[in-house]
């Protein structure tokens, strides 16, 4: 790995860092220029503007995501195995993600959801491949018959979410103990529902074992 490279390297973990109590809006050229020791023109010179700063700081969030918690879930079964894993790992990363702060993708999709441009574009099609991730893992869930076969599985994903960024406001905004255990209980509640018993086209109760 080159110089130019590492040295990239660590200001985006820098970056990251400061990204995730601070938020978007308080990543600045001048602070981080003070945490890294280097000059606001050697700042410029790797990414060319606070906007491409920012940026690569959200492209960074996403492939840590990625490293953390979908990598290590692709090797298991598909269906409900890869994604009850899939859910511990994402419960686990909101509730103790590898920064001093929340995580960076929640906070930038409220920070950014009414600020049209290059970085609500980058993180709203963060979201969207991680809704498209979501659906197909319920899809795949319905074909191995671990899930009932009319379920819907965009609603599955919508959900998902919901329980993702309620856990963060309650455990780390409110401060409630018993938020983990909510997620946990919302989470098998959803799988439950389900994997339910349906009604087959002739009106009489089929499950999905």
């Amino acid at each position: 790995m080159s110089k130019g490279v590492r040295t990239r390297a660590a200001i985006l973990e820098e970056a990251l860092s400061l990204t995730s109590t601070d938020g978007l809006s308080g990543l600045t050229i001048g602070l981080l220029a003070e945490r890294t020791g280097l000059s606001k023109s050697g700042l410029f010179a790797h990414f060319g503007s606070k906007e491409q700063l920012q940026v690569a700081v959200l492209r960074q969030a996403q492939e840590c995501f990625t490293t953390h918690v979908i990598r290590p879930v692709l090797p298991l079964p598909r269906g409900l195995p890869r994604l009850e894993a899939f859910a511990e790992g994402w419960w686990a990363w909101n509730q103790s993600p590898p920064f001093p702060g929340g995580c960076p993708i929640q906070a930038a999709s409220l920070e950014l959801d009414d600020r049209p441009g290059p970085l609500r574009d980058e993180i709203a099609g963060a979201q969207r491949r991680l809704r498209t991730f979501i659906q197909q893992g319920a899809a795949m869930a319905v074909t191995a018959g671990h899930f009932r076969p009319d379920l819907d599985c965009t609603l599955f994903a919508f959900q998902m979410v919901g329980i993702a960024f309620a856990q963060t406001m309650t455990c780390r905004l409110l401060g409630e103990p018993e938020g983990l255990d909510f997620v946990r209980r919302a989470w098998h509640a959803q799988v439950t529902d389900a994997a339910a018993a349906t009604h087959n086209q002739t009106g009489e109760i089929s499950h999905v074992d």
